[in-house]
């Protein structure tokens, strides 16, 4: 049975842990970005899918590249971060599951329906960008999740030779805390559950 995590660890994964859009000028190590990868690679994806792909942005070069995709209120924060991701999709994800599900002919369940195929690598590749942040917080690190981007242009410009198909971006470095906004408000349990 796992244990309870500290409460000093769920404020670091969870209710301390902020949306950065400002960025301490620090850079992100490739192996950080490995790391994080590596922890988030293990949480689970409906018949071990994992179709989420990853491109990191770093260079001045690459960054002026997706300047044009972003929208002018991510712009900035965007090109100040040390790294961006584009956290994206195989929509073909079902052509390794021969070496990732060794239970049965998981990929034909795929190729027999392209609605399942992309509702499919959708859900799994979003749930694994979640994987994703938590494993960069884990590491010391913050983030910025953002949609407002040309996800067209985002395919065009990085993704098209690979197939792969843009979800969101985000920006990942060490936060400037001083211009975190204050925290939004959540819904309370009562309103969006039930136990039935």
């Amino acid at each position: 049975m796992a244990e309870a995590l500290t409460a000093s660890t769920l404020a670091t994964l969870f209710t301390e842990a902020r949306t950065h859009n400002a960025w301490q000028d620090r850079p992100v190590s490739d192996e950080l970005l490995q790391q994080a990868y590596d922890l988030a690679r293990m949480g689970p994806t409906s018949a071990n899918c994992c179709p989420l792909r990853v491109v990191f942005i770093r260079s001045p070069q690459a960054k002026q590249q997706l300047a044009p995709a972003l929208s002018s209120g991510n712009l900035q924060k965007t090109l100040s971060a040390p790294v961006t991701a584009i956290l994206a999709y195989d929509p073909a994800f079902y052509d390794l599951l021969p070496e990732l599900y060794l239970h049965g002919d998981a990929r034909s369940w795929f190729t027999s329906s392209p609605e399942l195929a992309q509702e499919t690598a959708f859900r799994n590749a979003s749930l694994q960008a979640a994987y994703l942040i938590l494993a960069l917080r884990s590491l010391g690190l913050d983030t910025g999740p953002m949609s407002g981007f040309d996800q067209q242009l985002v395919n065009q410009t990085f993704l098209a030779e690979s197939g792969w198909k843009a979800n969101f971006l985000l920006n990942i470095g060490y936060g400037d805390s001083s211009k975190v906004y204050p925290r939004s408000p959540r819904l309370a349990f009562e309103r969006v559950c039930q136990i039935i």
